[in-house]
């Protein structure tokens, strides 16, 4: 029995389990925005912190990690309740499609679902100077939030493939807290160390209720 888990936030560079196999690709017509509430991990209730879902957008690539869990029902049993543990703020699981011919299938990505009145940790969007205060001001038993964009932008550059829209919002973060080491991103790929990686389209995806989704093989 095999699963695999697709990271576009922290599970990039913080996966927090043990896997077998990591493989860097995209899926496609989704892209990061940070609407979701985190009330739990670098945030509270009274103060809750941003972080990132995905949101369809036609056309666009979302480049993240892709975990390859083996090893037996129990090992996946477990992994599966640590991300449902730790992902509690998302209310779906979403599966692959079998439309194309991904790199890898059966993939599982967790995602939210964007209305407020059915999902209590969505936020929507709101003007990008908001947004920031919010992560720059933000912080819970896990740590400030303004950690975590700073370190999903060096992740995904790392990995080779930044964000535009991340780099944009990390530097209006900078900007409130007062520093100026502020990123161009055209400027930071033409002169950092990362090799270019090659491109999976790891899948499209299908959204299904978390309580529905089930890991299924590879």
């Amino acid at each position: 029995m095999v699963f695999w888990v697709f990271g576009y936030g922290s599970l990039v560079w913080n996966p927090g389990f043990e896997y077998d196999e990591k493989v860097i690709g995209y899926i496609k017509n989704y892209r990061r925005v940070f609407d979701l509430a985190c009330i739990d991990h670098r945030g509270t209730p009274e103060h809750p912190a941003r972080t990132c879902t995905l949101e369809y957008a036609e056309g666009d690539v979302c480049w993240g990690a892709a975990f390859c869990v083996r090893g037996g029902p129990e090992k996946e049993r477990t992994t599966m309740e640590y991300l449902e543990r730790r992902e509690c703020e998302y209310d779906e699981k979403t599966i692959e499609e079998d439309s194309v011919q991904p790199a890898i299938t059966g993939m599982i990505v967790f995602t939210s679902t964007p209305d407020k009145e059915s999902n209590k940790y969505y936020l929507g969007p709101a003007p990008l100077e908001d947004m920031a205060r919010q992560i720059a001001t933000a912080y819970g038993p896990c740590g400030n939030n303004r950690d975590y964009i700073f370190s999903l932008e060096k992740a995904l550059f790392d990995i080779g493939h930044e964000d535009d829209t991340i780099i944009e919002l990390a530097n209006e973060v900078r900007k409130i807290l007062g520093t100026t080491d502020c990123v161009k991103s055209k400027e930071r790929k033409m002169t950092g160390s990362s090799s270019p990686l090659k491109a999976h389209v790891l899948s499209p995806l299908n959204r299904l209720p978390l309580q529905e989704a089930v890991a299924t093989d590879s």
